[in-house]
């Protein structure tokens, strides 16, 4: 069946702004669609066959994927994501995403800066339905958070294994929350990396470098065969005192996580929500897989994770490119990827 590729992203424009999205994404498709309009059936089709849609002016990756697929005569993919935008109340939407997650992927305990015993994140855990956590205090570098030594992680790794024999069906997988170094390696011994179920790689220090700097740092760590996960990545408070975002190439950035395979977390603190929207459309948009995480400190922070999913929902995230709804098997099976390879 034959389709307009103006109405199309006219269509679209038109359930971003029923969705009270940002004005400037709406112009985006609206000026996608009057460049449509002035250029005929003709050379549109042209350029979709020689993948050079994107070169005429007022049209992004995003807009000549929608045209490319409207000129095939398939309803676009991001135009049946949009039409469900703002017929679904966010809060009811946001619950129902939030009752698929099996698990978090970014739980902290006090063998570092956490409050509470593992066992206690774990049976709060559990109480919430979940099916799994990940256990991922710090690596040796955050000494300010009792960053774990190498030593001090594989006797945790022992404590884990033995809480694992009392909690069936539940379970904790072994992971960490491992400092990406200024030359973008990771704060731990990479043999140690390799017997972790799960690695969420995070830039704690220097979160003010130069952007190109801070860019090549972040594409190196993502980069690592051991990095399942980049955790909060622009680094931004926003409570208290604040503290501003870090400066990269975003979509460098999230390029490469889509390359090699490793998730965005969406950390649901309240005081860091990161990464902002803005930035995790332009992830949905790099075909990112996405972690709906609490970094919980404690028992009673394990009931953030609406807010992430909350956000998630705003930003269109397949709930099919969320790793933690996964069962654990399934997130065991992506998270040795690079193994199997």
């Amino acid at each position: 069946m034959s389709r307009d590729p103006a109405e199309d992203l006219r269509r679209i424009a038109f359930c971003l702004e029923r969705a009270l999205e940002p004005s400037y994404r709406v112009k985006a498709f609206r000026t996608a669609a009057a460049v449509v309009d002035r250029v005929g059936r003709d050379e549109l089709e042209q350029r979709a066959a020689a993948g050079t849609l994107d070169d005429l002016p007022g049209i992004g990756k995003v807009t000549a994927q929608v045209v490319l697929e409207s000129l095939l005569g398939d309803e676009p993919v991001y135009l049946r994501r949009v039409e469900a935008m703002g017929l679904t109340p966010v809060a009811e939407a946001a619950d129902g995403l939030r009752q698929i997650l099996k698990g978090d992927c970014h739980v902290h305990s006090d063998w570092s800066d956490g409050g509470s015993p593992i066992e206690e994140m774990a049976l709060a855990a559990r109480d919430l339905g979940h099916e799994y956590i990940v256990l991922t205090d710090h690596s040796p570098r955050l000494t300010v958070a009792r960053g774990l030594s190498p030593q001090r992680l594989r006797e945790q790794l022992d404590v884990v294994a033995e809480l694992n024999e009392r909690l069936p069906p539940f379970r904790i997988l072994t992971g960490i929350e491992c400092d990406i170094n200024l030359d973008g390696s990771l704060d731990q011994e990479p043999e140690l990396l390799a017997r972790l179920d799960l690695v969420v790689a995070s830039v704690h220090s220097k979160l003010r470098m130069d952007r190109q700097e801070m860019t090549a740092r972040m594409v190196a760590a993502i980069s690592n065969p051991h990095t399942d996960v980049l955790g909060h990545c622009t680094g931004r408070l926003v409570s208290g005192k604040g503290r501003p975002e870090s400066e990269f190439d975003a979509e460098l950035v999230f390029a490469a996580c889509a390359r090699f395979d490793v998730a965005v977390e969406i950390n649901s603190r309240p005081e860091r929500l990161d990464p902002p929207k803005r930035l995790l459309r332009l992830a949905v948009e790099a075909g990112c897989r996405v972690a709906i995480d609490t970094d919980a400190h404690a028992p009673g922070q394990l009931s953030w994770q609406p807010l992430g999913c909350e956000r998630a929902v705003r930003c269109g995230v397949p709930p099919e490119r969320i790793v933690n709804a996964w069962s654990a098997g399934d997130l065991l099976s992506w998270t040795r990827r690079a193994a199997a390879g």
